[in-house]
C-alpha cells in the first residue's frame, strides 16, 4: 500500500462539476492499493499518517502531527501510485489491487484514518472520475510504503 500524503492549505475532490469533498489546512493524501496488501499494511500506514509530524510548531520547526495541528484529513484513492514505468512509456498497472480488493480496503483505511484521528475524513469516490484540488503548503510531500519501512 502506498501513500502521497501533501500538506495543504486547502484541498477539494469534484466530481462531473460538482463538489464532493472539501478540506482547509490539513492532509491530503492519495492512496494506492497493490495486490499483495492486506490489513496489515492498513494498520501501519493509517497509524504511521496520523502521526507523521510535519507541521510546523511555536519555532517554525515541523514537530506536529496533523491532530495537534487540529489539520483536516481528505483521503482519494488514486490506483496510478502502482504504476511500473520500467519498460517502455506505457505505464503498466499490472501491480494495482484489483476493484474487489482495493475498495474494500480503500474504505477501510479511510475509516480507521478517522478512528485514529478522532473525527470524520473527507474522502473521495473510489473509481470516479475525479478532480482534485489542492494548495500545497511548503511544499510538503511525502512518500510512504508499507512495503518499504526504513
Amino acid at each position: 500500500m502506498r501513500l502521497l500524503i501533501q500538506r495543504v492549505r486547502h484541498a477539494s475532490v469534484t466530481i462531473g462539476g460538482e463538489l464532493h469533498a472539501r478540506i482547509g489546512a490539513g492532509l491530503l493524501v492519495l492512496v494506492g492499493i497493490g495486490c499483495d496488501d492486506a490489513d496489515e499494511d492498513l494498520e501501519y500506514l493509517a497509524g504511521k499518517l496520523v502521526r507523521l509530524r510535519i507541521f510546523d510548531d511555536e519555532q517554525g520547526v515541523m514537530n506536529r502531527d496533523v491532530l495537534q495541528a487540529e489539520g483536516d484529513i481528505l483521503v482519494v484513492s488514486q490506483f496510478t501510485l502502482l504504476a511500473s514505468t520500467r519498460k517502455g512509456n506505457r505505464p503498466s498497472y499490472i501491480r494495482a489491487a484489483p476493484e474487489a480488493v482495493s475498495r474494500p480496503l480503500y474504505e477501510r483505511f479511510a475509516s480507521r484514518v478517522g478512528e485514529l484521528a478522532g473525527r470524520p475524513v473527507a474522502t473521495g469516490v473510489f473509481g470516479a472520475d475525479m478532480q482534485v484540488e489542492l494548495l500545497n503548503d511548503g511544499p510538503v510531500t511525502i512518500w510512504i510504503d508499507s512495503k518499504n519501512r526504513e
